[in-house]
């Protein structure tokens, strides 16, 4: 009887059809996320596109200047210093913070009390704005009352960030180093901590020295946090401006005048409204290039990672 209701009620079910009802009222709820990005992206984009390409002399009057923009930018030698000057700010960033960022996070503790202490000391820095962390580098190496630079000063060591070039650069690494390094260290330290502790017993058993360990079972599982981490620095430090912009304002000279400076310069400085829109677009599309070798990157290793699991 059981068996006669039970195969009655799945004959009913099999042949019962399910309708899938469409309502595309849901999209309303989207609409106004469309409309805040229209608003603080596309549209000032396209203003910046349309400057990029055209000349005014006042009065609301342009005139058509088609690529003449870019090729002036792209064949400047202004733009060239600017630009290897930020090349190189964020290569010193990324070969200090990746590797010192890694090495906190291995020495943190995974439990007890000492975990919380030490996520809330990292999550400090990252708490204060930017042109407060400007503003306090600035007084810090101060020669007259800064702690940095009177220290300094009283061991005998010249030091002036406003007049020497080595001592601007110094001062403007330590600056960002002391800023983001906390940043590499949560993401790194998020990695090591979801690794299970079968792994690392199975370490012990085999006699893996530490170095062993942290290439064979921690590295590869950090690898993802750590091209994020990788990414998100090297795009706060190409994009850098407040920070520099409070300590040395460019100088001295233009030795830490970086693309960001050098365009608020272009634009705000000179009102060259044409030639920094060009300029911006080239910035823009640097970054986004960046970005889409990291996603590529970041793609292909999770690919290789399951076909590496499926192929096990």
């Amino acid at each position: 009887m059981q068996t006669a209701i039970g195969s009655a009620v799945g004959w009913g079910l099999g042949n019962m059809s399910i309708q899938k009802v469409q309502n595309n009222k849901a999209w309303f709820m989207v609409m106004p996320v469309l409309i805040l990005v229209a608003i603080s992206a596309i549209i000032p984009l396209m203003t910046v596109v349309n400057y990029s390409v055209q000349d005014t002399f006042g009065n609301n009057e342009f005139f058509w200047v088609g690529m003449e923009w870019f090729q002036e930018i792209l064949s400047s030698e202004r733009f060239h210093n600017a630009l290897l000057r930020t090349l190189l700010f964020s290569g010193l960033i990324l070969a200090i913070e990746i590797p010192l960022g890694i090495l906190i996070a291995l020495a943190m503790p995974k439990r007890g009390w000492g975990v919380s202490v030490c996520l809330v000391l990292m999550a400090l820095p990252l708490l204060i704005p930017w042109n407060v962390v400007g503003t306090i580098w600035q007084v810090f190496g101060r020669v007259d009352i800064g702690l940095l630079g009177h220290g300094l000063a009283s061991l005998g060591i010249d030091y002036n960030y406003t007049q020497n070039n080595l001592d601007a650069w110094l001062t403007l690494i330590l600056m960002d180093v002391w800023h983001w390094t906390s940043l590499v260290v949560l993401l790194c330290y998020s990695g090591l901590v979801s690794i299970p502790e079968v792994y690392y017993q199975a370490a012990r058993i085999d006699g893996a020295s530490r170095w062993a360990v942290f290439r064979f079972i921690q590295l590869p599982k950090i690898k993802r946090v750590l091209l994020i981490a990788v990414l998100l620095r090297f795009m706060d430090s190409f994009m850098i401006y407040t920070e520099p912009f409070v300590v040395t304002g460019g100088g001295p000279g233009n030795i830490t005048t970086f693309l960001s400076i050098d365009l608020v310069q272009m634009a705000v400085g000179q009102f060259d409204l044409g030639p920094a829109a060009a300029m911006s677009l080239i910035y823009f599309l640097i970054i986004l290039m960046v970005c889409w070798v990291f996603y590529t990157v970041m793609t292909s290793y999770e690919n290789d990672e399951q076909s590496n699991g499926g192929g096990a």
